[in-house]
């Protein structure tokens, strides 16, 4: 019988409690007559998956499956849907929002899947029942493990870097210098390597070395130590002399993010916020006022943009970079330990389950 992998519930308070994963039997589901059923091979983890497990994430379900991230091959579908089926295709890993550069056109039924109450899709399970709109067809470059790795922080990273930080203009991205904050997180890996595929010169920033370098493996002009008091000094050492500025600053973090990037951000200069690790609040300093420097939020990001993501990866062949895969969605003290990787922030890239080998994976094995 068909398994799908949710968290337990036990007594605790929001940010103390860390519910343990299990595993429950699913019934195998009956597409509709657009529906799809996915045959999940690979599944990846976000940060919010353990928020999830921390209670600190709005409307968390015990009972619906984990993850958002996932790829599988189409095994049956509805008449209407009948050409899908063979195909290996990346699931949307989001609902309730189409196509407004905004933001979600109802934000009360915009969600992420996975672990929601709002929708019951997720992608830590054997199969997965969609509409065929909530699907595109695989990148043919990507491995399964790859192309698990891709959905969620692969349109956060664009809605965040060409969206906001470069206004939706990709034709002139050539030159421009941007900065990504916090290496080694899926997004920001995404970041830099649209950036660098646009012809941006990105500079990065983290608290481990050896992250900075493998930054620069992926094509990355430079980075810096956020550690360092003055970091920004070193950093603005790095720029080119025919440009001695920051175009876009693209962050995760907050902080200190405005008053230490005011001073490299050229006037009029983004900074793209997608997430504040550090806390829910961040200094605005009249420095940035002065120099008219824009500060512009950033959340996942629409249907829409998740396809032209999609588009832009296949067409520039990039490869999302993996830290770890582990096998089994049954292999639960494996699966705990990928949790912890994320808790720890080990991670340089995404960390997978592979849940079911693709045939080009098991033919290679042969």
């Amino acid at each position: 019988m068909p398994q799908a992998l949710t968290i337990k519930k036990i007594d605790g308070k929001p940010g103390q409690v860390y519910y343990p994963l299990q595993l429950t039997q699913v019934p195998k589901p009956e597409p509709g007559p657009k529906e799809l059923l996915v045959k999940v091979q690979a599944a990846a983890l976000n940060h919010r998956d353990v928020f999830i497990r921390q209670h600190l994430y709005p409307g968390i379900s015990f009972t619906n499956p984990l993850l958002a991230d996932g790829f599988g091959t189409v095994v049956e579908a509805g008449p209407e849907a009948s050409s899908f089926v063979g195909k290996k295709v990346i699931l949307t890993p989001s609902r309730g929002w189409k196509s407004s550069p905004d933001g979600p056109e109802d934000p009360s039924k915009f969600s992420v899947i996975g672990g929601s109450v709002l929708y019951p899709v997720g992608t830590a399970q054997d199969y997965v029942l969609v509409d065929a709109s909530e699907v595109e067809i695989a990148p043919p470059h990507l491995t399964s493990h790859e192309a698990a790795a891709l959905p969620l922080v692969g349109v956060t990273a664009w809605r965040a870097l060409v969206t906001k930080g470069l206004g939706g203009d990709t034709s002139s991205a050539g030159g421009k210098n941007v900065l990504v904050t916090g290496i080694g997180g899926g997004v920001a890996l995404a970041a830099l390597q649209f950036g660098v595929a646009l012809g941006c010169n990105v500079y990065v920033t983290s608290g481990d070395g050896s992250k900075l370098e493998k930054a620069k493996g992926l094509g990355a002009k430079g980075g810096v130590s956020y550690k360092e008091a003055t970091w920004e000094k070193q950093l603005q050492s790095q720029l080119p002399p025919s440009r001695p500025y920051l175009d876009v600053v693209v962050d995760g973090a907050g902080g200190d993010i405005v008053p230490k990037s005011v001073k490299l951000l050229r006037p009029g200069g983004v900074i793209a916020v997608y997430g504040m690790t550090v806390g829910p609040k961040m200094d605005w300093t009249m420095s940035a006022v002065m120099k008219n420097i824009d500060l512009r939020g950033s959340t996942m990001g629409s249907r829409a943009e998740f396809r032209d993501m999609v588009e832009f990866v296949r067409k520039q062949q990039i490869r999302p970079v993996v830290s770890r895969v582990v096998k089994g969605l049954d292999n639960i003290e494996a699966v705990d330990g990928l949790f912890e990787d994320m808790r720890k922030g080990k991670q340089f890239g995404k960390l997978v389950i592979e849940i079911s080998p693709s045939e080009e994976e098991t033919g290679a094995k042969l």
